[in-house]
């Protein structure tokens, strides 16, 4: 009888409590994150016009080379999307002098691994190895960069398997959307079109076409070699010169020029697939190049809306109505433009729902949605997170050559968590304001949407596309 009386004088306490005490709206107070602290590299600009720079970090015997050429997808030749991803996908692939066997056997001599291929703005080679094997992958390096072979029996190989992925590639709605997405919303520049390339296109290229890309693009000039790991400025310094320095000069030419943008008849552009069971939904707006001013304030606004953690539209969506299983938006800047792109997929019954709720987060975040609060947690939270862009050798030499690419200075690391931590209330409502527009935002759904098309003409002009006819390489997404 004590017992119980005891317990139930304890249970109304703490009702008493609860009831007298405000439930709690925000996490608890946790101390600022400390700034990643990164050293500027130390750079050389060859006679060649080649630039290295150099990272040293000794916590491992492991040295990573990062060759970049400071061109990529965008610089695809029009009728030829998927071009510089098939470059640089046979690049180790075979020398003038080497085979492909004889580069993965060297690789594994070496104990490192290889990597290449093509972004938006650039091509890569990545090699990593144990630091004591500097001189040798640094001279492979060299070889692959400037002598690539592009044998017509390797040429098919890589083709089979480009044509493969693409294929798997054709049955993922996600990537349909993204794709699509990027066409729309990128109308009239570089970016507007599939940079993994479409079976078409990839059946058409040639090894000529190749060696072409290779010679109007890989040129000393228009390259960065980062060095980053366990050696030192001037034994980085003397292995480039031995292997690159005698690499002639040559300016890389410049992109072939676009063709005009088509008008894709409608704000929405709906691909039908009669099999689905959900919607993937991808809406958003022109944003800013990667140089811009505007990017810390669109970074923290971006964060706020849709970022990793929690954030608007997973708010909206998942919490308070359950209709997703995810909801983000990214922030994707190139060297001249750039999308704010919010991502979600949700059950086909409720895709007129979900889209609207996208579009009210989209307002709300223009005008209203921004508090102190929300800031600096989004400023915390990029700032925090940041030392996990920088874990390897790997992640710190493409962060050096991001710099170059984008014409970003050398300190630009070390600098950027105080950019985002002087980004005020103000500039991220103003960024957001400027950037998102609800009223004008692109729309691409992929899902069955045959039976919805009246209810989403309430949003704007509905481009039906059956999913049989799509063509993500014709002017006007059909065949």
């Amino acid at each position: 009888m004590r017992k119980t009386t005891i317990a139930l004088c304890l249970a109304l306490a703490c009702v008493q409590t609860a009831r007298s005490s405000p439930a709690r709206q925000f996490p608890p107070a946790v101390p600022p994150p400390e700034p990643v602290s990164l050293p500027v590299p130390a750079s050389l600009t060859l006679p060649n016009g080649l630039t290295v720079l150099v990272l040293e970090r000794h916590t491992l015997p492991v040295l990573t080379l990062d060759f970049v050429v400071k061109t990529g997808s965008e610089a695809d030749p029009p009728s030829l999307p998927g071009t510089a991803q098939l470059a640089a996908a046979l690049l180790d692939e075979g020398t003038k002098t080497r085979s492909a066997m004889q580069i993965a056997a060297a690789i594994d001599d070496a104990g490192g691994t290889i990597d290449t291929g093509a972004e938006w703005d650039d091509s890569y080679i990545t090699i990593t190895v144990l630091s004591d094997n500097a001189e040798r992958a640094v001279g492979l390096l060299s070889d692959i960069a400037i002598h690539p072979a592009f044998k017509s029996a390797e040429v098919e190989r890589i083709r089979k398997q480009t044509l493969s992925a693409l294929d798997v590639l054709r049955q993922d709605p996600e990537y349909i959307a993204d794709t699509a997405f990027e066409r729309v919303a990128f109308a009239g520049t570089p970016y507007s079109h599939p940079a993994d390339g479409v079976a078409q296109s990839i059946q058409r290229i040639t090894p000529r076409d190749l060696e072409r890309f290779h010679s109007r693009y890989y040129q000393s000039s228009n390259s960065v070699l980062v060095m980053a790991g366990d050696t030192s400025a001037p034994a980085a310094f003397a292995l480039a010169q031995k292997y690159f320095g005698h690499w002639r000069r040559r300016e890389a030419a410049p992109p072939l020029p676009l063709g005009a943008a088509a008008a894709l008849g409608g704000r929405i552009v709906a691909v039908d697939d009669p099999n689905a069971v959900q919607t993937v939904i991808r809406v958003g707006d022109r944003a800013v190049d990667r140089a811009s001013a505007d990017f810390a304030a669109l970074t923290v606004a971006n964060q706020v809306l849709g970022g990793p953690a929690e954030n608007l539209l997973f708010s909206a969506l998942r919490t308070e109505r359950g209709l997703v299983y995810g909801a983000s938006s990214d922030l994707d800047c190139y060297r001249s433009s750039g999308i704010w792109e919010l991502k979600t997929s949700t059950r086909t019954d409720e895709t007129v729902t979900a889209l609207q709720i996208v579009l009210d987060q989209m307002r709300r975040l223009r005008s209203r949605a921004l508090g102190a609060w929300d800031v600096e947690n989004a400023q915390n939270y990029l700032v925090g997170h940041m030392a996990l862009n920088f874990e390897t050798s790997e992640d710190v030499a493409a962060r050096m050559a991001e710099l170059l690419v984008y014409n970003l200075p050398l300190n630009y690391w070390s600098q950027f968590p105080q950019q985002i931590k002087s980004v005020t209330l103000a500039q991220a409502r103003d960024a957001a304001r400027r950037y998102l527009s609800p009223s004008d935002a692109s729309i691409v759904l992929v899902g069955n949407l045959e039976k919805l098309k009246n209810s989403l003409k309430k949003f704007g002009n509905v481009r039906m596309i059956p999913l049989t006819n799509l063509d993500l390489a014709s002017d006007n997404l059909e065949n």
